[in-house]
């Protein structure tokens, strides 16, 4: 069995960023070209992208659009978006303009019944983010920690035809630990839901580790800094991905 590999495009002020641990101050900048971001991942053989507007994230609605937009155009494969997208005009809107899979964390704990109904009308189309902060689900861009256990949520959409989880360890995202496999590995296998691993991915050690588990319902693995700092090569990890 084989995983899927997607590379991250953050977005922050029309520029491709990482965050550290998902804080907007702890940002570095890697380009002002997200369209030619997203072309280097797809000459590297991606056929997924991971897009997120970071600003969108904390205020409810596309701040990014444009940048998201170029990237959709400029990318021959499948585009993965979160970011803020909390209402069906939203969704609608997305996969009109060409996005193949809505990424939905918030609104997950605050408006299920939104997220259970758009996973309905749009079959394969929907993945819950599932962020968690020492076991719990964080919100509002990882900016507030809820008091609901990881678990719970995920098991709030089973049998609601969602597509994936997303989990992320936040205290990881962006620190190059390593990826929290134990943890992805222990929901995916409490849940019968996919799930796609993310935070920390340090190498292709990461990488090989996540596809062992492609049997327990590990789906893919997203990673951004690792490949901006040069510590993982694209075209190696998406062979490791595809071979185990």
């Amino acid at each position: 069995m084989s995983i899927i590999v997607f590379p991250a495009i953050d977005l922050k002020g029309g520029q491709v960023v990482r965050l550290a641990e998902g804080d907007m101050d702890r940002a570095t900048v890697y380009g002002d070209d997200p369209a030619a971001q997203a072309l280097l991942f797809a000459q590297a053989g991606a056929q997924h992208l991971h897009v997120v507007d970071l600003d969108g994230s904390f205020a409810g609605r596309a701040v990014n659009g444009a940048a998201v937009e170029s990237i959709v155009s400029a990318f021959p494969g499948h585009v993965q978006l979160g970011g803020g997208i909390r209402n069906r005009e939203a969704v609608e809107r997305w996969f009109d303009l060409g996005v193949s899979r809505i990424v939905i964390g918030t609104a997950a704990l605050k408006d299920p019944e939104f997220v259970k109904a758009a996973a309905r009308d749009f079959p394969g189309g929907i993945v819950v983010a599932v962020d968690a902060r020492d076991g719990f689900v964080a919100t509002e861009g990882w900016a507030e920690k809820s008091d609901m256990p990881v678990l719970d949520l995920a098991r709030r959409f089973e049998d609601a035809g969602v597509a994936s989880l997303l989990f992320t360890d936040v205290g990881r995202d962006g620190m190059l630990k390593g990826c929290n496999v134990q943890a992805t590995v222990d929901l995916a296998r409490a849940c019968s839901i996919p799930v796609i691993a993310s935070g920390g991915v340090a190498g292709i050690a990461d990488i090989r580790v996540l596809a062992l588990h492609a049997q327990d319902g590990i789906e893919g693995v997203i990673t951004g800094r690792a490949l901006y700092d040069g510590r993982l090569d694209l075209k190696a990890a998406l062979a490791v991905a595809a071979a185990e």
